[in-house]
């Protein structure tokens, strides 16, 4: 009988597999000298705990410095399942996910009945490759959409007209705005149209130095988060057009959506946003389910000048981008490489002239 060989299956676990499953628990992982560092999303929702997760790449280990301690990725899973999902995950639950998650396929002769029984349950799946890993799609919790109510959409997001978004594609999208925070209110749908979080933008500059532009809206004692790298902004509105055209544009952020409506009209969008500047298995996935034929992203200009180590350290990036998905689906890059817009300006935020210069000349690795 075939077993599977746990300690292999962990040596085969990257540090930047781990950054992908920081992604799509919604950790906002950034990379560091020893590894990562994220949220505790080890016993905190995304968007609730501290930056003090760290990931060691020479141990392999994730050390929580706020409440958990020392665990390996596994143990992760298993938190995450039963914090973010409801779910009860063992370690044969937690293992098979990530093997089948991100096509680990390592198998070994069983060595005695402990080693049998510990891997009973992914004996009887057969080979791990041969999964369909829509199988274990999770689908992220609603919010009862009532919330929406609260927020008041009599009032004009000025700034946000200022930069060129249209009232149709704010009125779309429900964005509103939240005088208790004094912030302006993002809801985020599942491709099936379920509420599944509200981010807010602050609009008190105070607020926004200490917390943050965008964090999960908080009302009462509700915070309304959710995984980011488990959905993509947009992507109940887009769906049908993408499907028709076969191609997907992911932005960073929500706004650079909202401009693209504004710019080429709600019955043309194609654009989602993953809410970072990192696309995950699972946002993959949810635009191969829409269609998508090709990928085209759009993310920010995050260099000053070509040649420097920004400039690097960013091309690195989209390279590895490009490696993890161009087996599934065509890609192709908004590149800024003429410069011609500001630093960290998104490829929408300084018109349609910029855009479509950039979209004539994007990149195909």
């Amino acid at each position: 009988m075939i077993s599977y060989d746990k300690t292999k299956i962990r040596e085969a676990i990257t540090v930047d597999i781990v950054f992908d499953m920081l992604v799509e628990f919604g950790a906002e992982p950034q990379y560091s000298s020893f590894g990562i560092v994220s949220q505790t999303i080890c016993h905190n929702m995304p968007g609730e705990g501290s930056r003090k997760l760290y990931y060691y790449e020479n141990t392999g280990l994730f050390q929580c410095y706020t409440e958990c301690g020392s665990f390996d990725p596994f143990q992760l899973v298993i938190k995450v399942a039963n914090l973010q999902w409801g779910r009860t995950y063992d370690l044969n639950d937690a293992i098979r996910y990530i093997a089948i998650r991100y096509g680990i396929n390592i198998e070994a002769e069983a060595q005695n009945d402990s080693d049998l029984n510990d891997w009973l349950v992914l004996n009887k799946y057969g080979r791990i490759q041969s999964l369909d890993l829509k199988d274990y799609h999770v689908k992220l919790k609603p919010f009862d959409p009532y919330i929406l109510t609260r927020f008041n959409y009599d009032i004009k997001i000025k700034p946000w007209l200022d930069e060129g978004i249209a009232q149709d594609a704010l009125d779309t999208a429900h964005i509103g705005y939240y005088a208790g925070g004094a912030q302006i209110t993002i809801p985020h749908y599942d491709k099936d149209g379920d509420l599944v979080g509200i981010r807010g933008r602050a609009l008190d500059a105070t607020e926004a130095e200490i917390y943050g532009k965008y964090r999960p809206l908080l009302i009462g004692q509700t915070q309304y988060n959710h995984s980011l790298g488990m959905n993509l902004y947009n992507i109940n509105h887009s769906k049908p057009y993408i499907q028709e055209a076969k191609c997907a544009i992911v932005f960073e952020g929500e706004k650079s959506c909202l401009k693209y409506q504004s710019y080429f009209g709600l019955e043309n969008d194609i654009s989602v946003a993953c809410c970072g500047s990192n696309i995950s298995m699972w946002q993959l996935q949810l635009l191969l389910d829409a269609g998508a034929k090709e990928l085209v992203i759009a993310f920010d200009r995050q260099f000053q000048s070509i040649g420097d180590d920004e400039w690097k350290h960013w091309v690195q990036h989209l390279v590895n981008l490009n490696n993890k998905f161009k087996n599934y689906i065509n890609i192709s890059i908004l590149f800024d490489k003429d410069e011609i817009t500001g630093y960290k300006a998104a490829p929408v935020d300084e018109g349609v002239d910029k855009f479509l210069q950039l979209w004539k000349n994007k990149i195909r690795l």
